[in-house]
């Protein structure tokens, strides 16, 4: 994948004052105050030590950790990951360490963070997303938790994110037991019309919405004329579903979000400040970075930095300013 080129504008000092203006960055989720919009998407920086040795977590408005299972998860054999034109296919299948594996190796890590702190759940059925749901709720460092109903790498993985029924039934299931966090429900793309999903998922009573999740595709090797992954398909991330992205984001919010005063996570393809610009126009409140981690552990800081000098050429003080504001 080519690396994004990042150049902030500038504003021209040109009648200017000597020091710039200050720009307020943060942005309320659903009552979770975020110190920038900027967090990491799930599955792409571990549970938080493997990111930290290149990044500053605490300059991040929160951290999502890869997906939590009752059960630790192998996820699929390799190949798992292919490099793709615009993007990259990934079929990891949710590999993880298990719900007691994580509240004894990483629960620690978290408690020190300092900053908010998402975890993704996943589950085969309503059990294992009640089991995971009801035990994180009782961990006063873990903020909120995405409820991952839509990912395209395992067998089960769009049962709950592509029928809106199904998504209700797991809500009214697992709402009640989420007393302290907020609950967030992580959007599939993979639908005729994602108003649907995201309606179910504010009637089923969450906190803000995710989207989007990555997208089916396939990469095939010419030379050996076999699927390049191993579980043969994979989702498809990166600049190449950026379009796709903002699309769904502006129409949740404007269909469904906005009324219903619930904040959007959006996701997908975002590599600088000019991506983040268009998300937050669309109607997102947050921004999630994830396959750009890849090219450039620091991209979230370089986001801040141009968001602050986009702010200020335009003489704007705080990013709330420009959210939902497509014209």
């Amino acid at each position: 994948m080519t690396a994004a080129t990042i150049t902030p504008i500038v504003p021209s000092m040109a009648n200017e004052p000597t020091s710039p203006q200050a720009v307020d960055l943060s942005v309320d989720l659903a009552g979770i105050k975020l110190a920038t919009p900027v967090m990491t998407a799930s599955g792409t920086s571990g549970y938080g030590p493997e990111y930290a040795e290149y990044m500053d977590l605490r300059k991040l408005g929160a951290f999502v950790t890869k997906a939590v299972s009752p059960e630790p998860r192998k996820g699929n054999p390799p190949e798992r990951t292919v490099e793709t034109r615009g993007g990259m296919l990934n079929a990891i299948g949710l590999a993880n360490l298990g719900l007691e594996g994580f509240v004894t190796e990483k629960v620690p890590f978290i408690q020190e963070l300092g900053i908010p702190t998402i975890v993704n759940v996943v589950g085969h059925c309503l059990e294992d997303y009640r089991k995971v749901c009801q035990r994180l709720d009782e961990i006063n460092c873990i903020t909120a938790l995405e409820l991952n109903v839509s990912c395209p790498n395992v067998a089960d993985g769009l049962d709950f994110g592509t029928d809106p029924v199904r998504l209700r039934k797991l809500l009214d299931d697992v709402r009640p037991l989420v007393k302290r966090a907020k609950l967030i429900v992580k959007l599939s793309p993979n639908v005729t019309d994602i108003t649907t999903t995201a309606r179910a998922a504010v009637e089923g009573g969450v906190d803000a919405l995710s989207l989007i999740n990555t997208i089916p595709g396939m990469a095939i090797n010419v030379d050996t004329w076999k699927p390049i992954l191993a579980n043969r398909t994979g989702g498809l991330s990166g600049p190449a579903v950026k379009p796709i992205a903002i699309r769904m984001v502006n129409q949740v919010y404007e269909a469904v979000a906005r009324d219903a005063n619930i904040p959007i996570i959006g996701m997908g393809g975002i590599s600088d400040w000019r991506d983040a610009v268009e998300f937050l126009l669309a109607g997102a409140t947050a921004l999630a970075v994830g396959t750009a981690l890849f090219v450039d552990p620091r991209v979230p800081i370089h986001i801040c930095d141009g968001l602050t000098a986009y702010l200020q050429k335009r003489g704007l003080s705080t990013v709330k300013e420009i959210i939902g504001k497509l014209r």
